[in-house]
């Protein structure tokens, strides 16, 4: 129903444009004494000119021709042949267009030549003709050119708009991909632990009552671990042959040292602020997760703000958060550069929410600021 309602108006618009032309010129023309054939042509050429619009939106330069033909005989044809070269100039190539305004241009100089207009030299009506075919031309060309720009950038946008959403999916999938490989070694690690104990037991019967015991906790606590980890990560874990057999060992929060000492090596001078309670009661995951937050955030500074000093502060008591704060100024030289993708900070906040935490970040206008947040259970 919406669709019909704007054809109609798309041609009701032009009729009546057409229709008011025509009919001035045509009260015109009887207003300067013009009776008998010539005003009964006029009148026809009305009728026939509104007849002819909605053929001429859908043929526009044939069409165009045809209502020219209507001109060469009567005044009342020129708003129609006016709208006709205006619509095939935004429509149909400029060649077409430029031939049909020429066309027009000779029908309303042959009129002349049998009904002239009073006051008005051939010379000064052929400049008039030749002026206002310009304006349609040009009119025409510019309102095509708007449109196909138009076209073309919502085309990008939409484009563009899809890429990053495909390339957000692509960074989460690979997140995701990261965290459960992690934990495959985890879960190898801890399993191989227990089997050495669980060997220990077997093929040591006579052990004394106290090793027996160690060992006993041992396998407890690396039970407990392991469930934990992998509730964390069962809704990731997929069959992955490559992933079999790694040996390579997962950085947590205790590595924050060497992190630390690697980016001051690299230039970048880092502040630590760690007013964490206890953190050796950390658990793995959020240790792990931890650690990841500080390597992107030390990534991101290098990348976008080179040479200026990062401060990371971390808080947090067991029973309550995990608190990482990093910060560094902007200067004008990361202000003004095209920002980057943004997929890093995607699969980091990601990976905060898998770990049952949240991440925020926000750029002021001297400073980038990351904030996490990470449970640290009792």
């Amino acid at each position: 129903m919406p669709g019909e309602l704007f054809c109609a108006t798309r041609t009701a618009l032009p009729v009546a444009v057409v229709g008011l032309g025509a009919a001035a010129t045509t009260w015109g023309e009887f207003a300067a004494g013009t009776r008998g054939w010539p005003l009964a042509i006029d009148l026809a050429v009305v009728v026939a000119g509104c007849c002819l619009v909605p053929v001429l939106l859908r043929r526009p330069a044939a069409t165009t021709l045809v209502i020219t033909a209507l001109a060469l005989v009567s005044p009342a044809g020129t708003p129609a042949a006016s709208v006709g070269v205006l619509h095939t100039a935004r429509t149909r190539p400029f060649p077409v267009a430029v031939g049909v305004a020429a066309v027009s241009v000779a029908a309303h100089l042959l009129r002349w030549l049998w009904r002239p207009l009073g006051g008005l030299s051939f010379w000064w009506w052929l400049a008039l003709l030749v002026v206002a075919h310009a304006a349609l031309l040009g009119w025409g060309a510019l309102a095509e050119a708007r449109r196909a720009l138009i076209a073309s950038l919502r085309e990008r946008a939409e484009r563009a708009e899809a890429e990053q959403g495909r390339r957000v999916a692509e960074a989460r999938a690979a997140e995701r991909t990261r965290i459960a490989r992690e934990m495959h070694d985890v879960l190898a690690h801890r399993l191989s632990l227990l089997a050495t104990y669980a060997g220990a037991l077997e093929y040591r019967p006579g052990m004394p009552a106290e090793r027996v015991s160690e060992a006993a906790g041992v396998i407890r606590l690396t039970v407990h671990q392991a469930l934990n980890e992998l509730r964390d990560v069962i809704a990731l874990l997929r069959e992955d042959p490559e992933s079999e057999g790694t040996d390579r060992p997962i950085p947590a929060l205790a590595d924050l040292p060497e992190l630390v000492a690697e980016s001051r090596s690299a230039g970048t001078v880092v502040n630590v602020r760690d007013g964490l309670a206890d953190p050796a009661a950390l658990p793995g995951t959020t240790g792990r997760t931890a650690y990841r937050v500080l390597q992107e955030a030390l990534t991101n500074a290098r990348k976008h703000a080179p040479g200026q000093r990062v401060t990371i502060a971390l808080d947090g008591t067991p029973g309550t958060q995990l608190v990482i704060t990093v910060s560094n100024p902007l200067t004008d030289r990361a202000m003004s550069s095209v920002p980057g993708t943004g997929t890093g900070l995607v699969g980091l906040t990601e990976r905060v929410r898998l770990a049952g935490g949240r991440l925020d970040h926000e750029a002021t206008a001297r400073e980038f600021r990351l904030h996490a947040r990470l449970p640290w259970p009792a």
